[in-house]
């Protein structure tokens, strides 16, 4: 307004000069002059808009090239899942009830009638469970229902009650873990036939009931949104699509700009000319964003199924369903975990929606609203359990996998890991560790514990520290610390496969001496407890564990040997030739420590140790199997001999205290290790099914109270105690005799003479003295009327 009277004072200014003026030259008027411009104008618009045409046009195509990019590429980076091994069921089945349960637990089931899939019932010790069934790499295993009571430990009365019958039903594996892409986004990928009907359509019925005639973009729903928002002075309604919620997580940022909501649009536009809706809606279930477990976001309603419900998608009841849907506005603000209220209201808004839009009956719908939420107690599939076996199970996968693969295939990674073994493991180190020592120095231990099965080297377990959830320094893989004492049936061994020279009998001496090198310094080894005693047989050295006769062995049998030794067991990393190393200066960590034990608790066959049974794809393709691989590297005879030993260990020596927790029954061997100034307490051996390697020390290296039997000894034996299991009967290898002894004397005696131990020998090797005694009728009498009660 304040430039019109201004151009119309210019104008009158001209009309009287024209009036007035006589001069035949007329000056154009202004009229003409503006008359004159307009073209240049309409031409600057029209080059203008051109120009914005071929920009809109470029980036039009650019838009369409992310749009089809990922479309028509790797849609998803699904993570690889990792599975413990399946617990088999059936009769005569090592289990106990509690760890029945927490195996039930630990893979979603939830307790209820035992009717539905995926839940179960106890009654006291006995079970009922209905199975979900699961793809395995060697076939699928149907769903069923079973019982089955637990008495003793063991499975009793096994039996199919629906389903295909079987005498063995495996349980489907829980998941422990998965390795995720770096935008730890997690997601289980379903088909848009594989969903229930209702979900997809109460999704639309509930979010876009437009989606199959819209183009992308719905402009009235928008207007409507719009004018709600305005009239409500706040947002209250949305108008973006399917295809624009889709866009937006999936390509766009979650900014609110009027330049992003221009990309959604335009996105959206070029998604539906280039797919077909059901296409863009299956994408679109697998894509949605409903929840968070720790840092780890939960994607695509497949996953979700699972973690809020621990049941497959295809399981789900309209109530669930519901729930779900509703959650799509705001899974943080409607967690049914920590807002039960608000998801119940959602839930049953959804609910009216469905009705309302005639997918369900006035009296379905009215049932499901008074239902309960059905949420289980804990999610299905959490952050990795046990950090310190996956940890080991991705360095056992790097060996043949890229780290990319195992972050966006979805390989599924079928492990070792025994559940009930775990928790018994974690138990003990949680429970042991604050009772050894006292004050400060009990807050300052760490411990860590392996656990293999004796025979295959399968890992059962792993702890990495005191604290079993920590997923940071693993101290069972990377803390190589001085291994003491546990050097020492290596070096009998070395000695005992010449068994010309060495035998459980020969004395060895027990007296100090000095070692001078060249550089003129001298090495003065000593026995732990500072005494000497001369001359002692073999088997009681090494099962007191004195230091004077190992290391004198050792350097008769050449320190090189011993080295050789630890090599063809397993240790990989360079082994020092000092003879301070046949008192264990040698560092390994616990998990090469139950390398190389294993070689002795499989009578000198080197088994690697393996985490992992067998890797499939997505789509269940076996891609790798680990089967078990076994050399042997020392003389059955030899090792056995070594076993005898370790045996005498748990029943006479170093490792005795342990039979205050375990069973008196149990036939255990091991074998004890301790540091300078206990700064390390180390404990390996095995029964007739596991063998476990404990360890207790310092992070800082500090000295503690602490030495192999006071330490690593009693977390190892409460472990023992609490799995069943069978003792270690060794099988006789062919070439060994036993032979009565006195092995002080270093001759044969009889059975019922004084110091008599029943020994034994490689082939040729038992001594050939014979001594006798008296009173021999009086102890075989006595002797017969003990066996009668053995």
């Amino acid at each position: 307004m304040a430039c019109l009277p201004h151009r119309s004072l210019r104008y009158n200014r001209g009309m009287k000069k024209s009036k007035a003026s006589s001069s035949p030259r007329r000056k154009p008027s202004r009229r003409s002059s503006n008359n004159g411009r307009r073209p240049w104008f309409w031409r600057f618009m029209f080059r203008l808009c051109a120009i914005g045409l071929v920009l809109l046009a470029g980036w039009m195509v650019y838009l369409d090239a992310v749009v089809t990019s990922r479309f028509e590429g790797r849609r998803f980076e699904v993570p690889s899942r990792v599975y413990a091994r399946p617990l088999e069921l059936f009769d005569g089945a090592s289990v106990s009830a509690g760890a029945l349960e927490r195996e039930l637990s630990l893979s979603g089931f939830r307790k209820g009638d035992g009717r539905k899939s995926g839940s179960y019932q106890r009654t006291g010790n006995r079970f009922v469970i209905s199975t979900r069934g699961f793809s395995f790499p060697d076939g699928d295993e149907p769903s069923r229902r079973i019982s089955l009571m637990i008495s003793g430990d063991r499975v009793q009365g096994f039996s199919v009650i629906e389903g295909d019958n079987a005498p063995i039903v495996r349980l489907e594996p829980a998941q422990i873990g998965g390795i995720y892409p770096a935008h730890k986004e997690d997601r289980v990928l379903v088909q848009l036939d594989e969903v229930p009907a209702l979900l997809p359509t109460t999704l639309m019925a509930v979010e876009d009931r437009n989606f199959y005639d819209h183009f992308g973009i719905a402009p009235l729903s928008i207007g409507r949104a719009m004018l709600a928002n305005i009239q409500a002075g706040r947002i209250v309604q949305g108008g973006s699509t399917l295809t624009q919620q889709l866009v937006k997580n999936f390509f766009l940022t979650r900014e609110q700009t009027l330049v992003r909501k221009a990309n959604e649009a335009l996105m959206s536009v070029l998604l539906e000319l280039h797919y077909e809706k059901d296409d863009i809606l299956e994408t679109y279930l697998n894509e949605v964003y409903l929840g968070q477990a720790g840092t780890r976001s939960i994607h695509g309603f497949g996953l979700a199924s699972q973690f809020y419900f621990g049941e497959s998608l295809k399981d789900l009841d309209v109530h669930q369903i519901a729930l779900l849907v509703g959650m799509v506005k705001g899974p943080s603000y409607y967690n049914p975990r920590r807002h039960p209220e608000r998801a119940t209201e959602r839930r049953n808004l959804v609910i009216s929606e469905m009705e309302q839009a005639g997918l369900i009956e006035p009296g379905r719908a009215s049932r499901a609203r008074g239902l309960p939420l059905g949420v289980s107690e804990r999610p299905s599939y959490s952050e990795n359990r046990y950090p310190a076996y996956i940890d080991l199970v991705r360095r056992h996968l790097a060996r043949d996998y890229k780290e990319e693969d195992l972050r966006s295939e979805g390989l599924r990674i079928f492990t070792t890991l025994n559940p009930a073994i775990q928790y018994a493991a974690e138990y003990a180190v949680t429970y042991t560790l604050p009772r050894l020592g006292g004050g400060q120095n009990a807050e300052a231990l760490e411990a860590t514990l392996v656990v293999t099965a004796k025979d295959s080297g399968e890992v059962l377990a792993l702890v990495g520290g005191r604290d079993p959830q920590f997923a940071g320094f693993n101290r069972a893989l990377d803390a190589n610390r001085p291994i003491g004492s546990l050097i020492k049936p290596f070096i009998y061994l070395s000695a005992l496969q010449e068994p010309e020279r060495y035998t459980l009998t020969t004395p060895v001496l027990d007296k100090s001496f000095t070692l001078e090198f060249d550089d003129g310094k001298r090495w003065q080894p000593k026995n732990y407890d500072g005494e000497e005693r001369g001359e002692v047989p073999l088997h009681k050295a090494l099962s007191r564990s004195y230091n004077l006769p190992a290391v004198r062995v050792g350097l008769d049998i050449g320190v090189d040997r011993v080295q050789e030794t630890l090599t063809a067991f397993g240790v990989d990393t360079p082994i020092s030739r000092y003879p301070s190393m046949l008192l264990g200066s040698v560092s390994m960590s616990p998990v090469t420590v139950a390398q190389i034990y294993q070689g002795l608790a499989t009578s000198g066959f080197n088994t690697p140790l393996r985490t992992i049974r067998e890797v499939t794809d997505a789509g269940g393709e076996a891609l790798s199997r680990y089967s078990l691989e076994v050399e042997q590297v020392a003389d059955p005879a030899a090792v056995h001999l070594v076993q005898y030993a370790m045996q005498e260990t748990m029943q006479e020596g170093t490792g005795r205290s342990a039979y205050y927790t375990v069973p008196e029954e149990l036939s255990l061997a091991g074998k004890t290790g301790t540091t300078d100034d206990g700064r390390d307490s180390w404990f390996a051996g095995f029964s007739g099914d596991l063998l476990a390697v404990a360890w207790v020390g310092r992070d800082d290296n500090g000295p503690t109270s602490l030495t192999g039997a006071s330490g690593a000894l009693p977390v190892w034996s409460r472990f023992m105690a609490q799995v069943p299991q069978h003792g270690f009967s060794p099988v006789v290898p062919d070439g060994v005799s036993y032979h009565w002894v006195n092995s002080e004397q270093q001759a044969l005696t009889d059975e019922y003479c004084d110091n008599a131990r029943l020994l034994p020998y490689i082939a040729g090797s038992e001594p050939t003295q014979t001594i006798s005694c008296s009173g021999t009728l009086e102890r075989r009498i006595r002797g017969w009327f003990e066996g009668l009660f053995q």
